[in-house]
């Protein structure tokens, strides 16, 4: 079908637009994702009859295509020229932002590989371009090991490409700063994210220039959590925009609960942020507004999400690759 397709076009296309028989568990839509994304590099929006058609599905899938095609849906205010005023801390000193997340296959399948997905801001000062670079790994491992694979002088890490992303895409300039959000870790695996996940980006950053050494700032992202937080007296969730850093937090470590979204259905739940290592040196109200920032800049979405968008991309980056990926594909 693919070989049909081309015949009739002048040249490759850029984009495709595919309509597809169902709506859920359809055989086609993972082997055309692969060839279309993975095997020939062409960007892709699938359709399915949906129950009916309205302005709001409309809009879902515009704002999806313009995304796709390196258009920008969501700006904030503060990332207009012509100075960047989001967070004088990340917008006057070149600084990359990071989302990590790993994908497991569904209950019963042992056997398939895990996805891990690293999503680079680019075109710094802007927070609101990201980029995906994904990696298959050993089944149900958490921790990410391919974010530094030295091969000879090469590097084939994740981190590598990222970075060299941001560079091309800033001018050819080198963060100074790397924010990184971590997604899916348990309190237990908090060790593992400073000693190994964090060793392998310094390494990587060494890799590509021994005298490099830019300041790091990890951030770990909870939503599976079972505290619920309610207005006094009030039956209405929290307002967006709400934060929670006293009486429920740790009494020593760096981290807090915010709901930037507001809830539709049901009780919100606010995502709980652990800052589990500092060198940049945020204040809690800079990091708070800048994670409150990176809530309004997620492509897919006119309003803010419960999560930052670098972590929700890293999410979707993650379960795209999951859906088409095969066991032979797995590189531990």
């Amino acid at each position: 079908m693919f070989a049909q397709l081309k015949s009739k076009l002048p040249g490759q296309p850029k984009f495709l637009l595919c309509l597809l028989p169902a709506r859920k568990n359809c055989e086609i839509y993972g082997p055309w994702k692969r060839k279309c994304l993975a095997e020939v590099g062409i960007f892709t929006q699938c359709l399915a009859p949906p129950p009916r058609v309205n302005d709001q599905y409309l809009i879902n899938v515009l704002l999806k295509i313009n995304a796709k095609l390196d258009g920008l849906n969501t700006l904030l205010q503060g990332e207009l020229p012509p100075a960047p005023a989001v967070l004088p801390i990340v917008g006057k000193v070149p600084t990359i932002i990071l989302g990590m997340d790993v994908s497991h296959g569904q209950p019963g399948q042992s056997d398939r590989p895990s996805i891990a997905a690293v999503v680079n801001s680019r075109k710094w000062p802007l927070i609101s371009k990201y980029r995906a670079t994904v990696h298959t790994q050993s089944p149900k491992l958490e921790t990410m090991s391919s974010l530094f694979k030295p091969r000879g002088k090469e590097d084939d890490g994740l981190i590598r490409e990222s970075l060299i992303d941001f560079y091309n895409s800033t001018g050819n300039r080198k963060p100074d700063q790397v924010i990184i959000f971590r997604d899916g870790v348990s309190e237990s695996q908090f060790t593992d994210v400073i000693n190994i996940e964090l060793e392998q980006i310094i390494q990587a950053c060494k890799f590509l220039d021994e005298k490099w050494e830019p300041k790091f700032t990890v951030i770990v992202a909870q939503k599976n959590h079972h505290t619920r937080f309610f207005q006094t007296g009030c039956p209405d969730n929290v307002p967006p925009g709400t934060v929670v850093d006293k009486e429920v937090c740790h009494p020593k470590n760096f981290d807090f609960y915010m709901c930037a979204h507001a809830g539709m259905i049901g009780t919100s739940r606010l995502t709980h942020y652990h800052v589990l290592h500092d060198e940049i040196g945020f204040t809690a109200d800079e990091l708070q507004e800048f994670v409150h920032s990176l809530s309004y800049v997620y492509q897919r979405s006119t309003t803010a999400i419960s999560v930052v968008a670098p972590i929700m991309y890293a999410h979707l980056a993650a379960a795209q690759v999951g859906t088409f990926v095969k066991l032979e594909d797995m590189s531990a």
